[in-house]
């Protein structure tokens, strides 16, 4: 059986992008996926949405599987709550690389700022919550768990 493999999908260069404070809401989003697993040993993902200028945390999804699809939905039901931002940054994760995703942001004139592969620190404001959110709200929940 000799099946010819797939080759590893190569992401484009990405630029540095510097991360600066916004001077108003809805100016630029970032978003993350965090994981995490549940006492019966399921694993499950979250979806973070975050306000770059007042560091509100805008929304919340979590399921055991989060696709492109899903994401594009959840900023659906986001905007008409929200308003439309001008710019969204995100990582190379294949939810945001995927083709679905970059027509949705070209159709509804959103912006994607990818950060540079390996660069957390480019997306920082999101880091920063998912940090706090891992060791406020899911680490407490499982310690008290265990106990």
């Amino acid at each position: 059986m000799n099946k010819k493999r797939r080759g590893k999908r190569r992401l484009p260069a990405r630029e540095k992008q510097p991360l600066e404070q916004q001077i108003s809401i809805n100016q630029k989003w970032s978003m993350d996926f965090m994981s995490d697993s549940l006492a019966n040993g399921n694993r499950f993902r979250t979806f973070n949405v975050l306000d770059d200028c007042s560091r509100e945390i805008l929304y919340i999804e979590i399921a055991t599987s989060i696709s492109s699809l899903r994401v594009t939905r959840t900023l659906e039901q986001l905007i008409e709550w929200r308003g439309k931002p001008l710019c969204i940054r995100v990582d190379n994760g294949p939810e945001f690389t995927s083709h679905h995703f970059e027509l949705w942001c070209k159709d509804h004139g959103i912006a994607i700022q990818f950060i540079q592969p390996g660069k957390p620190m480019q997306n920082g404001y999101i880091e920063r919550f998912n940090r706090s959110y891992r060791k406020e709200i899911l680490d407490a929940y499982f310690s008290t768990c265990q106990k």
